[in-house]
């Protein structure tokens, strides 16, 4: 018998093939993405940030004497993104069909791939934790997730998820929303790009962000003023070490 989903006729006109079949962990993602790009409405905006003044912070962070610690793009988009939802928490929110959940506090679920499939280890409370404990904890979740030892508490749940493509040279993505949280954000690769500043050209290194909101519990405004809160605190990464 041909595969569930593909026509006989169809499946004539193909290459020979080998069948891979679907481990319960595609399964469930496949479940799981078809019902939130089918039943939940969503909206994107994206805004292209200015990278210098972050990557020189985390140039001077990392290379200071002594320090146990190396601070990703990732781990500041990371703490970015959390005070941003705290200083906007209508954004940190999810719809049910009783009432809109709003959060006290951040869980950022990061997408890690993974064979086979992929997962969202979670950063606990995150806006609470400084730049040096989200590097520290994130690249230890990743490891425990690719190695298949991630405990159910470390990637149930999240108020928010973040997907970064940029270490592949991707520019810029939509994700789907990781039902039932309220948004995703999408991260590309920062890369020099023209720009005019006073009326001149100039380089600068520009990062695209791409965020997917449910329009059931964010509004199009809502979602506007965290992107601006969001690329405010970015380009003024000083505001992290407050």
């Amino acid at each position: 018998m041909p595969p569930a989903g593909i026509d006989k006729g169809m499946l004539d006109l193909l290459p020979d093939y080998e069948e891979l079949p679907n481990s319960g962990m595609r399964k469930t993602i496949a479940k799981r993405l078809t019902a939130s790009a089918r039943d939940v409405p969503h909206f994107n905006i994206s805004a292209d940030i200015e990278m210098d003044a972050l990557m020189a912070l985390r140039k001077e962070l990392n290379g200071r004497e002594g320090a146990d610690y190396k601070i990703s793009v990732n781990d500041f988009v990371i703490k970015a993104v959390a005070l941003a939802l705290k200083r906007h928490p209508d954004c940190n929110v999810a719809y049910t069909d009783d009432a809109i959940l709003k959060f006290d506090r951040v869980d950022m679920a990061m997408a890690v791939a993974i064979d086979g499939g992929l997962i969202t280890p979670i950063i606990k409370d995150a806006g609470s934790k400084g730049l040096a404990t989200i590097s520290s904890e994130s690249k230890e979740l990743a490891g425990k997730a690719r190695e298949g030892k991630l405990q159910p508490h470390e990637y149930q749940g999240g108020t928010f998820s973040i997907s970064n493509l940029g270490m592949f040279g991707v520019k810029s993505f939509n994700s789907i929303i990781n039902s039932p949280q309220g948004g995703i954000l999408s991260v590309g690769g920062a890369a020099p790009r023209p720009v005019v500043k006073d009326g001149a050209l100039a380089i600068a290194n520009i990062m695209s962000l791409t965020l997917a909101v449910d329009h059931r519990c964010i509004d199009g405004g809502t979602a506007a003023g965290l992107m601006k809160e969001l690329k405010g605190i970015l380009e003024d990464p000083l505001q992290l070490m407050l």
